[in-house]
């Protein structure tokens, strides 16, 4: 067992591996326990890879031992969101229809971290479906915020954000639809990614809503953040979505001392936000102008509709995804003496409450006569936002919001309230419509220990800019 492990970054654990300061397999049954008991009490992962996990251990240490070790990842243990499929073992998203699938294959993603030495520990709870801001809609239970058990940890990649701020790993890699990176991430205190959309392969993330899904890693700094996305960033031919850019080595970046040009949009401070919230992002805001970066107001003057097109698009895209699950070819199946009726049974016992109210909403929007009225109006007014962020970003570098109106609230306090748990995705939900890439960074907390999160978004593909600015805050603070 290594003491000191849920301290280290993974750039420590590499380092100490190839120095033989520590073995792969030590890190890796360290992690095993701390996934085995503090896992366990947060609720934080539904399936263990022991077994595999120690393979990819000892592996690393025989590359060690020969002197052929050069992965970036190499013994990192790494949590994967349970919708990210891993081969061999089950990706059920959370949900009972999917309880007892065993994916036949690797995603991308997780294809990329094997190949660089990382050590794949466990899949990780999540909100049904990546349906949710709360991780209490998962088949499997809720999480508990490791800052606060009696508080969620956000969603839908509750579980991950739990994992790595709790320290069972350095990284783990969650989903993002709406927000099911950031707002965790801001909600357990670490640093999460959403990626430009394109930037990392979908191929092997089970689908929610198509046009914005993205798969983004979290970690407890930027410079474990920003290698972990320089390994699973980039073209993949099996995703014809996927894009080929220019690649810098992002951890060799962060030291910059470059000067910002930040913007502030004014339709993100007004009513509902929390005061310790809008105090700790003014301070920062301040803190900005005093160091000679350059802060102006803006305006997104679309974005005020964003939480409402985000939920017809993306409920829309889910009606259609989630049409395959029937029973017939995967997962679970009831049974009924009629086809129909099997479906139906299927469906409704397979599916959590979230899932099916937004099955039908989807359903609804895109059915004859309300096609025109709702989802293709929302389109239209999806285009008008994504140019808004494309003139206020000829003006400035990046965008400054909190990533949450709120702190992490209590389990159970928004539960029965729909409109109130959709409205925490109010500031992170237009970055996904847009496609462009944004962050949550660490940043203070409330009165009563609760961490909020500051949220930067920048112009496509300006992920190297996030990670810079990123640096620069962590600077701040310190």
């Amino acid at each position: 067992m290594i003491d000191n492990y849920i301290k280290l970054s993974a750039a420590a654990i590499v380092a100490g591996i190839k120095r033989k300061d520590f073995s792969a397999v030590e890190i890796c049954m360290t992690a095993l326990g701390e996934a085995g008991g503090t896992g366990r009490r947060l609720n934080a992962l539904i399936t263990v890879t022991e077994e595999k996990a120690r393979r990819q251990a000892e592996e690393t240490d025989r590359q060690v031992a020969s002197g052929t070790c050069d992965g970036r990842l190499a013994g990192v243990p790494i949590v994967l969101k349970d919708n990210i499929c891993y081969r061999d073992y089950p990706t059920t998203c959370g949900s009972n229809i999917l309880k007892n699938f065993i994916s036949p294959y690797d995603a991308t993603c997780t294809k990329k971290l094997i190949e660089e030495g990382a050590v794949i520990i466990g899949k990780s709870n999540m909100d049904e479906f990546a349906m949710g801001s709360s991780n209490e809609n998962s088949f499997y239970g809720p999480v508990l915020n490791p800052v606060e058990p009696n508080l969620v940890p956000g969603g839908s990649s509750g579980g991950s954000a739990a994992a790595v701020a709790a320290g069972i790993v350095p990284i783990a890699f969650g989903s993002e639809t709406g927000g099911s990176v950031r707002q965790p991430a801001a909600f357990c205190g670490v640093y999460g990614l959403k990626p430009t959309y394109g930037g990392i392969s979908r191929y092997g993330l089970v689908a929610f809503a198509s046009s914005m899904d993205q798969i983004g890693p979290m970690a407890r700094d930027v410079e474990d953040l920003a290698l972990a996305y320089s390994v699973v960033s980039g073209r993949d031919e099996n995703d014809s979505t996927s894009v080929a850019f220019a690649h810098p080595d992002y951890p060799e970046i962060l030291n910059t001392g470059l000067k910002f040009r930040f913007g502030v949009p004014r339709e993100f401070f007004k009513e509902g936000i929390e005061e310790e919230v809008k105090k700790e992002v003014a301070g920062v805001i301040e803190n900005l102008k005093k160091n000679g970066h350059r802060v102006e107001e803006v305006s997104l003057p679309h974005s005020p509709l964003a939480i409402a097109i985000y939920y017809i698009i993306a409920d829309a895209e889910a009606s259609s995804n989630l049409a395959r699950y029937d029973g017939v070819r995967y997962g679970l199946r009831e049974t009924d003496e009629e086809l129909i009726g099997m479906y139906r049974k299927t469906r409704s016992t397979g599916f959590g409450e979230e899932v099916k109210r937004r099955i039908m909403l989807g359903t609804y929007v895109l059915s004859s006569g309300y096609y025109d009225a709702y989802y293709h109006k929302a389109q239209q007014v999806r285009e008008l936002l994504r140019l808004d962020f494309e003139k206020v970003f000829e003006r400035v570098d990046l965008l400054i919001t909190p990533t949450s109106p709120t702190g992490a609230f209590k389990l159970g306090e928004r539960l029965h309230d729909p409109l109130a748990m959709y409205l925490s995705d109010i500031f992170t939900a237009p970055a996904n419509l847009a496609g462009i890439p944004a962050i949550s960074i660490p940043c203070g907390a409330t009165a009563d220990s609760r961490p909020i999160g500051l949220q930067l978004m920048a112009p496509p593909f300006g992920e190297a800019t996030l990670f810079q600015a990123a640096k620069l805050f962590a600077a701040l603070r310190n």
